[in-house]
């Protein structure tokens, strides 16, 4: 029996569970951790069919949007936005209440 590595599993889970992808993503964006956000949209990538199938819906190139979810990844907002908006997503502004 061969083992899935975490990347496999995320991607499984995701795909089972869009509304977890989506809870695991603002969670990740409330906390300001851009490092996560990138490792959870590279989870996410392979659970929307794989790289190039997401560059595609995208608009991207295949090797852009590996560069831009790299660990040194920096994407830019409207490749963030043409990301999620190929895996059904979009990001959104609330207001935080200062406490």
């Amino acid at each position: 029996m061969r083992d899935r590595t975490h990347d496999e599993a995320m991607a499984e889970l995701f795909q089972e569970n869009p509304a977890y992808a989506v809870e695991l993503l603002n969670s990740i964006l409330e906390d300001g951790e851009h490092g996560e956000l990138l490792i959870a949209l590279r989870q996410m990538t392979k659970a929307f069919g794989g790289v190039q199938s997401v560059a595609e819906k995208a608009n991207l190139n295949a090797t852009q949007l590996y560069r831009t979810l790299s660990e040194e990844g920096n994407p830019a907002l409207s490749s963030l936005a043409a990301i999620l908006k190929a895996m059904g997503l979009r990001l959104a502004v609330e207001r935080v209440l200062a406490a």
